[in-house]
């Protein structure tokens, strides 16, 4: 035999509606999450893949560019200056331009080589 109680069907709509109002909160919630993350993310200036490809695919090509004149410049170098040697140098002054390229250079490929990695 079954029993009708008012109280216990109050009770059931009563849950039924609060679970629903949970249920639209949380969606609420995760909405404004979702957005804050992306005005976030949009905040940090982050570049795409495509962007990323680009130009490690740009400092591979300066790369080779590099090696290869590089290669012209020991060329030339070596059929210009048959039977002369260079004078004996020291090492550069404190302060000399060639030691301050030098430090630019192994930054710029310590820089490049970052990217790549």
């Amino acid at each position: 035999m079954q029993t009708r109680n008012p109280l216990f069907d109050d009770l059931s709509r009563v849950m039924t509606s609060a679970a629903g109002a949970f249920q639209g909160a949380r969606d609420e919630v995760e909405a404004r999450v979702r957005t804050h993350l992306e005005r976030i993310v949009a905040d940090m200036d982050l570049v795409d893949r495509d962007e990323f490809e680009a130009v490690k695919e740009m400092a591979a090509n300066a790369r080779a560019e590099n090696e290869r004149l590089a290669a012209e410049i020991e060329i030339a170098e070596a059929g210009t200056g048959e039977g002369e040697e260079d004078p004996p140098r020291g090492p550069p002054e404190k302060g000399c331009r060639t030691r301050r390229l030098s430090r630019r250079k192994s930054a710029i490929d310590g820089g490049i080589l970052q990217l790549l990695a």
